[in-house]
């Protein structure tokens, strides 16, 4: 059983942002050497496609309708980004 809806933009996120720590970290522990420019479209263009997403799963979710929990107020659910 899930204990939360999944969110694939919040993991395209997520992702961009912990691979420029890593590329970050590797320069810092002198394994490479990356020029302080190399992460900035990593990191921008992580964060426009995990936007992208999630704006296209909200509308998955809106056209589908998400089952309310039993025993909860709709007008509680209705058009309100979980919390």
């Amino acid at each position: 059983m899930l204990r939360h809806e999944f969110r694939p933009g919040r993991l395209i996120a997520g992702t961009a942002l912990v691979t420029a720590a890593v590329i970050y970290g590797g320069d810092a522990g002198g394994a490479w050497e990356t020029s302080w420019f190399v992460v900035i479209p990593l990191v921008v263009g992580g964060l426009c496609l995990a936007g992208a997403v999630g704006a296209v799963t909200g509308q998955v979710r809106r056209r589908r309708g998400r089952p309310v929990p039993e025993g909860a107020d709709p007008a509680d659910h209705a058009g309100t980004r979980g919390g």
